[in-house]
């Protein structure tokens, strides 16, 4: 069973996220804001990270900056609806693996 942070300020996405990933048979940890998220990464050391860029107290970008920083290898998927091609290059640069 793959373990799962995702990591999103707007709750009907966050819960949405959150089941669908459940009900595919992984175990879902989430938070509302990049500080808590941050930590329930480092807490939790999950397969895969979730995360949208603009959120309150931590953004999405400098939560990503912030785990490739302390050595953190997991994977880091970031879901937005900033869709300009100069926020794909930061999060991609800042070592997402993967930017939608």
């Amino acid at each position: 069973m793959s373990r799962i942070v995702v990591i999103e300020d707007e709750r009907p996405m966050r819960v949405a996220l959150t089941e669908a990933l459940t009900g595919a048979g992984h175990r879902v940890q989430a938070a509302a804001d990049g500080v808590t998220g941050l930590e329930l990464v480092l807490k939790e050391d999950p397969d895969l990270v979730l995360l949208d860029v603009m959120m309150p107290s931590l953004d999405g970008f400098s939560l990503c900056r912030e785990l490739r920083r302390l050595g953190r290898l997991v994977p880091i998927l970031i879901l937005t609806a900033r869709a300009q091609t100069q926020d794909r290059i930061r999060g991609l640069d800042l070592g997402a693996d993967d930017y939608l």
